[in-house]
């Protein structure tokens, strides 16, 4: 269960306005996933996805790195603080 809520926060990140060269906050990152998620449902969020794979596959590869590199950051100190 956890990889499909994460799989739904990476496509709701990479549907989102930011961008790394704005080195967004955890908070940033957090607020961007809910706005896209009510904007666009998961099932827009996938199909969005889908949509910028096909039509730009080469920047959308650095995107969905970039993607999950920021989610990583993001739960990281959360599930740090679950075992502590």
């Amino acid at each position: 269960m956890i990889s499909i809520v994460k799989d739904l926060a990476a496509e709701a990140l990479f549907v989102s306005d930011l961008q790394p060269s704005q080195c967004p906050s955890n908070e940033a990152v957090e607020q961007a996933v809910t706005d896209m998620i009510l904007l666009h449902g998961s099932d827009g969020c996938a199909a969005e996805v889908a949509v910028e794979f096909g039509d730009h596959p080469d920047v959308a590869v650095r995107r969905m790195h970039w993607v999950h590199t920021e989610l990583t950051e993001v739960m990281e100190p959360r599930r740090a603080a679950v075992f502590h």
